[in-house]
Parts: C-alpha cells; structure tokens; sequence
C-alpha cells in the first residue's frame, strides 16, 4: 500500500494564514520583546487551563526550572532536600532538580498510563522531600487523587510537568490547574507549537510574581515590560526610573518574543479542532492494531480522563517479537519513531545513582526495552494512517 511521497513524522507543524498575519502583524508593530502577543497569550493559555496566572518563557524546560526555583525560595528548601519525580519522563523533569541543588528521588510508572505509580510514592517520602514533579506522559493525565492527598498529608508541594499534555481533564478538572505550578511545552512537534517557548502556569499571585521575576533575570516586578513606565509622570516616573535595574533576586534569561507569542495566540484558535482529530486518529489506530494485541500494548484511556494524543506510545509485550526490530521495519517504510523517553538509563544518571539505578524500577525497564512511540497529530490523512496499520499488518503476518 502506498502512503505518499513524504516520511510520516511523529510531529507535524503547520502555519495557517491567521499566524502569519499575526506574526507580520507583530513585526509591522515593530516590536520583539513583551507586549501585547505575549500577555493575550498567557491570559488565554492560562484561562484554558482553569488557572489565574500565566508566565511565558523560552521552553518547557525553562517554565520547569523557574517553577523549582520558587518554591526551593518560597519554601525556604535548603540544598541537597529532595523532590519526587517519575522514573520515565523526559530528562528535563530530573536535571532542572539538580539544576537547582535538589535530589531527584525516583518512582517506578504504572505499566498501563505510563506515569508515576501514586501507590509507590509514599514509600519514597523522606524528612527532606519537599515536592512531587507529576508529569503528565504522552498526553494522558496522571492519577491526581491519590498523589493530591499523599501532598496534603506530608505537606509537598506539586509541580505539574504538562509539556506533553495540553487542553486535556482529569475528572472534570483541567491539567495543570491542580499543583502550585504548571509547566507547558511549545516546542516543535508539541500539541501548541511556536518553534520554541512553553509557559509557567499558576493560582497564586505571590507564586506568579516570583516566576515573572525569574523569567527577566530576577528582576523588580515593577518593571518587566517596556510598557510600564507609559503614562508615568512625576515622582512615579522618577520612581521606576530607579526600578528599571533594580534586580532582587538571581535569576536567568528565559523570555519568549512576540513572534513566538504570536503563533502561540494563532493556534490557540485551533486547540479543540486539532485535539479532536488527535484523538479521532488514535481511535482510529487502536481499533486498526488491536488485532495485533498478543503482540503490543496500545494507549489506555480511561474513564476519569480524557488523553490529548501528543503522540501514540505502543509496548511490544511479548518476547516472540524485539522492540528494535519493529522499529526498524517502521523506519525503512517512512514511519518515523521515537524510543519511549530512556531516562533510568542515561549514562549521566547511572554514574551518579548507580549501575543498577534501571533495576530498581522494573515497569520503567521494561518499557525502556520495549517501549516507543510514532505519531497521531491532527496533520495526518486518513491514507497515512491506513498506511501505517497496513505496514503493522505486514510485519506480523511475517511472524504468525
């Protein structure tokens, strides 16, 4: 069966004409730094997610970053305290602890969601542990219920990782509007895409101001934008005058652009549209592989949730097959794949943790051996995907 002339990615950009005119528009405004885009996007972003606050930054790594380093200065954390995290995610999620002077302490996944095992978390809560990084895997949710009242009882803090899930609920209620921050991705190939960028979400003012602080190089609030000090006069224009470098805290360059802002504001319009044919090509994909379910595991999605589909995780569940084999069939036939996030295993972490550290967390293994992903975005054609479950069909006719 023929799929067309162009390799079938696992993430698709594509810039409709209102987010080039928004970005000309933006150029024509002759203005880069943070204006108007900016704002009108963090207020919608933010709003979408059931949250008050919202901060963008350069990338879902840096919306992390800052988000550790307010609460370590909020909560007084010292170097060296601890913060749970999943034992499969990106590498982000742990090197922005240590980035920080944190101790990542890892916990093994649940083997269906992919995410962090909230039965398995308690067990891993120490006298220094002082948050719970929840990443919410592949565009499903985490199990929030159980990890929520774990935080209550030991007094965490909770940092939501939502770079992979965006515009997605969890019993009712939006991702990224249950921890004391959020942190968003819209990195190419991402749900919301701008090139580079992602946001720092939260309900808290004193929280959101820190966050902004540390976004512009730990700097006043009072003067962020080159906005705020228009229609100053007098002594409150002598007043930020003084303001303008006044900097009361370390922090770091992490500003996004308004051209950024711009694509993030245009396809923003799109959100529900593009998460719907997400889902309808992953329905689509499971009822056109579940054949092969001897084989592979496919996405889970549950009642209490909903899955935005930023990609289509698949593990390959019985020895009869290897998981680089399939991949390398997939490859050859122009499907492109990705292993599912290895992180136990990265050479840096087992210098530092241990040869073994992959062998305390034995669903995380597995799905390091087994596990990859390939693509569902709202981009793809009903023939890519007949395409893609004709190239499965061959592989296991091959085997059967």
């Amino acid at each position: 069966m023929e799929k067309g002339n162009s390799k079938i990615g696992v993430g698709a950009v594509n810039i409709s004409d209102k987010a080039k005119k928004l970005v000309n528009q933006a150029l024509n405004n002759n203005r880069l730094s943070y204006g108007p885009f900016s704002q009108d996007f963090e207020n919608k972003f933010a709003k979408l997610h059931q949250c008050k606050f919202g901060i963008v930054c350069n990338s879902g790594t840096s919306a992390l970053e800052i988000a550790v380093a307010t609460l370590k200065e909020l909560g007084n954390w010292k170097d060296n305290d601890e913060i749970i995290v999943p034992a499969l995610t990106f590498v982000a999620s742990v090197n922005v602890i240590m980035q920080n002077n944190l101790v990542p302490v890892f916990v093994d996944v649940d083997y269906k969601t992919y995410n962090i095992d909230p039965f398995k978390i308690e067990e891993k809560i120490t006298p220094r542990t002082r948050a719970i990084i929840v990443v919410h895997l592949f565009g499903q949710p985490a199990d929030m219920d159980p990890i929520l009242k774990i935080a209550k009882e030991h007094n965490l803090k909770i940092i939501e990782d939502s770079c992979e899930t965006v515009y997605t609920k969890y019993k009712g209620k939006s991702v990224g509007s249950f921890g004391d921050i959020s942190c968003f991705s819209t990195y190419a190939c991402h749900i919301i895409v701008t090139g580079v960028g992602g946001l720092a979400l939260t309900n808290s003012s004193e929280i959101a101001i820190v966050l902004r602080s540390l976004v512009n190089h730990g700097r006043d609030n009072i003067y962020i934008s080159i906005d705020d000090d228009k229609e100053k006069h007098g002594n409150a224009l002598k007043f930020i005058m003084k303001k303008r470098f006044s900097f009361i805290r370390k922090g770091y360059s992490y500003r996004m652009t308004e051209l950024e802002a711009a694509l993030g504001v245009a396809q923003l319009e799109d959100i529900e549209l593009n998460i719907k044919k997400r889902r309808q090509n992953a329905n689509f994909l499971i009822n056109g592989l579940k054949k092969w379910g001897k084989y592979m595991q496919l996405p889970t999605i549950f009642d209490c949730a909903e899955h935005s589909f930023m990609m289509f995780p698949i593990v390959v569940k019985t020895s009869d097959i290897k998981r680089d084999d399939l991949t390398f069939f997939l490859e050859e036939n122009d499907i492109e794949t990705r292993l599912m996030l290895p992180l136990i295993n990265q050479p840096y972490l087992k210098k530092m943790f241990g040869e073994d550290l992959e062998e305390r967390f034995p669903v995380a293994k597995n799905i390091n051996n087994n596990g990859f992903y390939i693509g569902c975005h709202q981009e793809l054609s009903k023939k890519e995907l007949l395409y893609i479950i004709d190239r499965f069909d061959y592989f296991f006719s091959k085997i059967t």
